[in-house]
């Protein structure tokens, strides 16, 4: 049970007050632009992902690049219509996890989310990474600053969704036209040549062509396909960034999503006819997309066009994860498996601190992998077909739960795709597995087991809370409010004046030590305070040891001790400066005192602050 209370406010669920700042949030358009990149760019991978495969079986693998393509052209058809469903029915967002959490159980729900979670966070790295290496490849000189390259990109791409999902979608929509114009110009014009108009691009470079094998395998066709895979990845971003969308959510969000699913079908059946087209060859040193681009439009500006605009946008495509990430880690939080504060929204719709946790963690990544691409790319994709598989099949009993029309033939096609799905984990784990894929799957059960601890700290807190019961009802104790105090001045006097409004008595503190200078700053002090005759009584708190928290938290608690039915308050006066730097001069006394009442006491703190200015 969830230990949220509701807001000042609060809303049912996937409704909006009037004025939730709409102008901040994403049209079908920016929506596509913010929330594809990771979907689009990956046209610049999949393809060669198959054709690096097949190409184990020589020219004769090749082959089947197009059927292959197909294939996950049609699990896309069936990932687009399902999640599409998934919008409609958990307009909150949260993609795979809202859907597991309610149909299949809150543990399978966790995996999911921490699949997700993973592939969220590989994705920035291997996005990041991938666009560098395009940059390096055309400046080879600046290679030895691949890492430093990479983290500069990632600030900037972090920058700009601070700024909001609606800025970020602003920014990128134009390298997203861009990148989307350029490789259907390339499709069509390669549609009406007859031979490649340029292999300039391939000359000179090895071909890593299998010239032993003529035979096609199940397995080896699975393992293409599970590759080629890696190209809808991001398919699932939408789904999970509903409440992003300006009202009415749902239909922008479903328009976006058909968009995506269109143009990335359009794009990787195009880029495959041209493949066996042109009957290219992988080879060493150079993409497949290049070569295509080389073979249809000739190695002339267009040719570099493509090339900048996959490199420019493989780098942005890290913003898919910006989008879509910090919503699901406010769903945790408002569930109660991660820190409240990812809930918490910011100006222009931004869930800041998931921004910012996202940042930090690709960043950590980056660094411990040098920023290279290949040690990343085997960890990828694992996490999102994960997420695939579990929300077809909780899709499914959504559906059997339901009593519209039509329910049966949606279940077939969940059920459908969950099988596809289900092969496709199993494959791309299995065939991965000793390249670092091992480190994902043995990173899944300590991240479910660190949401389940959160959310039983969460359960333990309201239980001591006592949310969700009404309260017994207010009443007044008799008070006593200890003001500590080491000398008189302005300070003294406005901490006293508050601490008579706070309370029923009050009682001025002070610690004295046994060094003689000590001894004699005492007896002026108590000299000074018998003159002023504040009508407040100033009590001694003798102490051998050098420390100021300890003497006043242990005399807390000898009067809490004494008179259990008192509220005790420590008031603690503290001065405010009137610059930041100023601060650097303060002896922090009081954050000293405040945190030995803290952690020893019950006592209730208050810290007055004199402004200086």
């Amino acid at each position: 049970m969830s230990v949220l209370t509701a807001e000042p406010g609060a809303v049912p669920a996937g409704e909006e007050p009037p004025d939730t700042g709409e102008r901040h949030r994403l049209t079908a358009v920016t929506g596509l632009a913010a929330l594809s990149l990771d979907a689009m760019a990956s046209v610049a991978y999949g393809p060669e992902a198959i054709v690096l495969v097949l190409a184990a079986a020589g020219a004769h693998g090749l082959g089947y690049t197009l059927p292959v393509t197909l294939a996950i052209a049609a699990l896309l058809v069936v990932l687009v219509a399902s999640y599409r469903q998934v919008i409609a029915a958990f307009p909150d967002g949260g993609g795979s996890y809202a859907v597991a959490w309610t149909h299949l159980g809150a543990r399978t729900g966790l995996v999911a989310a921490a699949s997700l979670v993973l592939d969220y966070v590989l994705n920035v790295a291997v996005a990041v990474t991938a666009g560098v290496a395009a940059l390096t490849s055309a400046f080879p000189a600046l290679y030895p600053h691949r890492l430093w390259i990479c983290l500069a990109v990632l600030v900037l791409i972090t920058g700009v969704n601070l700024r909001g999902i609606v800025e970020s979608a602003k920014a990128f929509i134009v390298p997203t036209v861009v990148f989307v114009g350029a490789i259907f110009v390339l499709i069509v014009v390669g549609l009406f040549r007859s031979s490649p108009a340029s292999t300039v691009t391939a000359a000179g470079h090895a071909s890593v062509l299998a010239d032993n094998a003529s035979t096609m395998g199940a397995l080896l066709l699975l393992k293409a396909f599970a590759s080629g895979c890696a190209a809808l990845t991001g398919v699932e971003a939408i789904a999970n960034a509903v409440p992003s969308f300006q009202a009415p959510r749902v239909k922008r969000a479903q328009h976006a999503e058909v968009a995506l699913g269109a143009v990335l079908g359009a794009m990787l059946i195009g880029l495959s006819v041209l493949i066996s087209r042109f009957h290219l060859q992988p080879v060493e040193g150079v993409t497949v997309l290049a070569q295509l681009a080389d073979a249809s439009l000739g190695h002339n500006w267009g040719f570099y066009v493509i090339q900048f605009a996959t490199m420019i946008l493989l780098a942005l495509s890290a913003n898919t994860s910006f989008g879509g990430l910090p919503v699901l880690l406010k769903l945790l939080a408002r569930d109660n498996y991660l820190p409240h504060v990812f809930a918490l929204k910011a100006d222009r719709q931004v869930h800041r601190h998931g921004v910012l946790a996202l940042a930090l963690v690709s960043a950590a990544l980056l660094v411990s992998s040098g920023g290279d691409t290949n040690t990343l790319v085997p960890l990828f994709a694992i996490g999102v077909f994960v997420g695939f598989t579990i929300a077809q099949v909780g899709m499914v009993k959504h559906w059997r739960l339901e009593r519209g029309p039509g329910r049966r033939g949606k279940a077939l096609l969940n059920g459908f795709g969950a099988v596809l799905t289900g092969v496709a984990t199993v494959v791309v784990t299995g065939s991965k597995f000793a390249e670092g894929a091992w480190l994902v799957v043995v990173m899944l059960p300590p991240l479910v087991a660190a949401f389940g601890a959160v959310h039983r700290a969460y359960r333990r807190i309201g239980g001591r809370l006592g949310l969700g019961r009404i309260p017994e009802s207010p009443h007044r104790e008799r008070s006593v409010v200890i003001v500590p105090v080491s000398s008189l001045s302005r300070l003294t006097s406005q901490a006293l004046s508050a601490a008579a409004s706070l309370g029923d008595e009050v009682r001025a503190v002070t610690v004295c030590h046994p060094d003689p200078e000590d001894r004699a700053q005492l007896h002026a002090l108590e000299r000074a305070w018998a003159e002023w005759d504040p009508g407040v009584p100033l009590v001694r708190l003798s102490c051998e040891r050098r420390t100021l928290g300890r003497p006043i938290a242990a005399y807390v608690r000898e009067v809490t001790a004494a008179e259990p039915a008192t509220q005790v308050t420590v008031l603690i006066p503290e001065t405010e400066p009137e610059r930041l730097w100023q601060r650097l001069l303060q002896n922090q006394r009081g954050a000293v005192v405040a945190h030995a009442v803290r952690r020893e006491t019950d006592a209730v703190i208050c810290r007055l602050r004199f402004r200086l200015s």
